[in-house]
């Protein structure tokens, strides 16, 4: 049996990788590849790792959050990554060694494997993950649109109606030449309200419609995209119209808590905005509360957003140019 194996980063994977790999396919029987942590880019080990898993099935991911880091010709260094390589393989035998780099030959050495090298010369697939981190967005036909999502941070703003969410999402997208992500339940509600309310099974088709128009906007964005609202805030929605939410919205909202990557609270500390879709500025304080309460509740990081439009979007852009820990 002809057992292939790739080392590397995919930091991120992209369509040099993915040539590398599907040569390596049609070569042998059985596939591994092992991944190494790296701190190039700000995307978890598992996330890179299931990138591979998602595109390519067959292939076995082997994840290596202990794998050296160091990287050069010198003796010590390669004497490092071939004792590493051969302790997570536990004596299994690897007949083919994949790669597009110089350690080809001391690792297929080690290996006893063959040295197998694939577009050395960058001249199939002309990129390299350096460029691509350079500039993810001028670069991303280069990346699988699965593989893009992830690079994008996608950041929320929660809030009662009448907090500012819709104004600030929108003036942060165009001072950072990116996406935004209007309310879907906002529009929804316009056109299917029946006495200003709205069915259980239309309050979980808003969070679920609201989440798929996130992923249709992804591959057009900049490093961001502003969201405003999210199944947090249908959910609430469903509580103050029917006392409960359904089982499948209240997943949706506590898999909200892992899905952005910063959550941001606007305050109600500015003036209430009194339109057709709104229930009056004690219904908003009372849903504010309530809301920041099921924040503090679910242990979900976020950043209070108070003052007016600039200063709120100073204290956002200085968070993103500078992260911290939300309280």
């Amino acid at each position: 049996m002809r057992t292939g194996l790739v080392v590397g980063k995919f930091a991120p994977l992209h369509k040099g990788h993915q040539f590398l790999l599907d040569y390596a396919l049609a070569c042998v029987d059985h596939l591994i590849v092992l991944i190494y942590a790296s701190d190039l880019i700000a995307v978890p080990l598992s996330t890179r790792a299931n990138w591979i898993r998602r595109l390519y099935p067959s292939i076995e991911v082997m994840e290596a959050p202990d794998g050296p880091q160091q990287y050069g010709n010198s003796e010590s260094i390669k004497t490092m990554q071939e004792n590493y390589i051969l302790s997570r393989l536990q004596g299994r035998t690897i007949s083919h060694f994949f790669c597009s780099e110089f350690y080809g030959e001391h690792v297929s050495r080690a290996l006893n494997a063959e040295d197998c090298r694939v577009d050395e010369a960058r001249a199939a697939v002309p990129i390299s993950a350096t460029r691509i981190r350079r500039d993810y967005y001028a670069q991303r036909q280069w990346l699988h649109p699965l593989v893009y999502r992830d690079l994008i941070q996608k950041v929320v703003f929660l809030g009662a109606p009448s907090t500012g969410k819709t104004t600030l999402a929108r003036a942060l997208a165009k001072r950072l030449r990116t996406q935004w992500m209007p309310e879907y339940g906002r529009e929804y509600w316009q056109q299917h309200q029946h006495n200003r309310r709205l069915s259980p099974e239309q309050l979980l088709h808003i969070a679920q419609t609201h989440v798929e128009r996130e992923e249709q906007k992804l591959w057009d964005c900049r490093q961001y995209l502003f969201v405003d609202t999210n199944a947090i805030t249908t959910y609430h929605f469903a509580r103050d119209y029917h006392g409960r939410a359904l089982p499948a919205l209240e997943n949706l909202a506590r898999q909200a808590r892992r899905r952005y990557a910063l959550t941001f609270l606007c305050a109600d500390d500015i003036a209430y905005e009194n339109t057709g879709d709104r229930s009056g500025e004690v219904s908003r304080s009372r849903f504010q509360a309530r809301l920041e309460k099921d924040l503090r509740a679910w242990e979900l990081p976020f950043v209070k957003l108070q003052g007016d439009l600039e200063g709120r979007m100073r204290q956002v852009i200085t968070i993103l140019t500078n992260p911290v820990q939300p309280s």
